[in-house]
């Protein structure tokens, strides 16, 4: 298949996934905030536990809520579940597109860990169901009784798949598999356990008997869980397009302080829709700025150290970028996954490779995003005699 019909059905499939992710994420959103907005009134329906009354498009909307189900339910109930599916199927869609049909220049990286295409894609898929196994077991023992405690068992969790990634596949690929891995924890909580938990509610309350307390607890609990992560999950689906993250030799802790800055700027968010005194989450905010901080300072770019003796004349660094670079930067490209240049950018000649100079440095010096997959093993050395040579012109 042509790299122009890969593209295109990469550009597609993303699409897809952007439009149903945003429809899960507002959703999501929604509902945690009307659910914490909800209030009780002086004059309500019989079985109402709370409501809300919003402005929204010009017009009013009066929402209640039951804890158990009215006499009689309409046909046209409204699940909201499918944009839950539908995000994860079209994210490992483009999972196989990105990363699995090229997987030697996106997921694999040999001077990380020498894998075959094929087992990093095996890798890769028992790692999600892998991650949704042991998530759904800590929820399901007595740790899933002690939210605090919980919190800290699934960050770790998280944590601990990021390290893993991080020594197995490339930058990119490992930070992308972050994403892949609490995305599917989020939508395995909706397909097996959200949704299930709310029809035996359904089918309880419409034969008039008492539906198991426990069955809605669980599903609160899986949706709050969702929105907590819906931050950080967000951000490891960017990652690919920022090389300091990528590229950086311990992102497995920034992936640490990315879940810490997410969900405190969600905890923020949730206490003040519910409306809670300022004073008992305000702490939220300063929190995330010192977890921000941490990540800037840990991403800071560092000068590079030139060795005064190391001298590179223009055909060597030529001659390295041949073999490193232009394969796919060129007009036109010997890399069977590119028609055309990434981005435009061509690195054939010493006056283009001057032009991008500080993204070169970035990418290639400083971290190793580039060259992708590092399918030639671009060397540490090399590196340093790239860095040598752009800084001197």
């Amino acid at each position: 298949m042509s790299a122009f019909v890969v593209e295109w059905l990469n550009l597609l499939v993303r699409w897809a996934h952007m439009i149903v992710g945003i429809g899960w994420i507002g959703t999501s959103f929604y509902f945690i905030a009307l659910d914490l907005s909800l209030k009780k009134r002086a004059q309500m329906n019989p079985g109402v536990y709370g409501t809300a009354w919003e402005v929204h498009g010009g017009g009013f909307y009066h929402v209640e809520k039951y804890l158990v189900a009215p006499d009689a339910l309409p046909d046209d109930l409204i699940w909201y579940k499918w944009e839950a599916y539908l995000t994860w199927v079209t994210g490992f869609l483009l999972l196989i597109v990105q990363y699995y049909w090229n997987a030697n220049t996106f997921l694999i990286d040999r001077s990380v860990l020498p894998l075959l295409p094929s087992q990093a894609i095996v890798i890769s898929f028992l790692s999600l169901i892998g991650g949704w196994v042991i998530y759904d077991q800590l929820c399901k023992s007595p740790i899933g009784r002690n939210t605090p405690v919980l919190a800290v068992c699934v960050f770790a969790l998280i944590v601990a798949a990021a390290y893993m990634f991080t020594h197995v596949f490339s930058g990119r690929g490992a930070l992308i598999h972050v994403g892949a891995f609490v995305g599917t924890i989020m939508a395995v909580n909706v397909f097996g356990v959200i949704v299930p938990n709310q029809k035996k509610i359904v089918a309880s309350l419409l034969k008039h008997e008492r539906p198991d307390p426990r069955l809605g607890a669980i599903g609160k609990q899986r949706s709050v869980h969702n929105n907590y992560l819906t931050l950080p999950v967000l951000l490891m689906m960017v990652s690919n397009h920022y090389p300091f993250l990528t590229g950086h030799p311990q992102s497995w802790i920034l992936v640490a302080f990315i879940l810490l800055l997410g969900g405190s700027i969600r905890h923020f968010i949730n206490r003040h829709e519910a409306h809670d005194p300022l004073s008992k989450y305000v702490w939220a905010l300063p929190a995330g700025l010192v977890f921000l901080a941490v990540l800037l300072v840990m991403t800071a770019p560092k000068p590079v150290e030139i060795d005064p003796s190391l001298q590179v004349s223009d055909i060597e660094i030529l001659t390295l970028t041949a073999t490193h670079c232009a394969v796919c930067h060129s007009a036109k490209p010997t890399h069977d996954g590119f028609d055309a240049p990434p981005k435009g950018v061509m690195l054939q000649t010493t006056a283009e490779l001057i032009a991008h100079k500080d993204q070169i440095i970035a990418q290639a010096v400083q971290g190793n995003a580039m060259p992708l997959g590092n399918e030639k093993g671009m060397t540490p050395e090399d590196r340093k005699r790239l860095g040598a040579w752009l800084q001197s012109h």
